[in-house]
């Protein structure tokens, strides 16, 4: 079984930002590689990050960090980055789920 990250108070914490009405979630998924990876490759406690379609319009950012402080700080300068670099996509503001995991299940391959 994959092992669970040792941490205090909790084992991690994930950000998710939905998009409802993106016209190209390839194009703002490219885009963010670039932009938003260079971000959050320099942010404290950032672990991973994760585009989806979700199909008509639907765009899904996650991004997973060490705990809230860090994930916050992080998704202050991306939003800054995505309002400033990506507003001719016309994004709009998203829905944002965050929390801290609570349950982490790997595979043991």
């Amino acid at each position: 079984m994959g092992e669970e990250p040792r941490r205090k108070g909790g084992l991690m914490y994930i950000l998710i930002r939905k998009y409802t009405k993106v016209r190209s979630v390839a194009d703002a998924a490219r885009r963010a590689k670039s932009g938003v990876g260079q971000i959050l490759r320099e942010s404290r406690g950032f672990k991973s990050y994760y585009v989806l379609d979700g199909g008509e319009g639907v765009g899904v950012a996650v991004m997973i960090f060490e705990d809230r402080e860090c994930a916050n700080a992080a998704n202050d300068k991306v939003m800054e980055f995505v309002q400033a670099s990506m507003h001719d996509l016309d994004l709009g503001d998203p829905e944002i789920i965050a929390g801290e995991v609570l349950v982490n299940i790997e595979s043991a391959a």
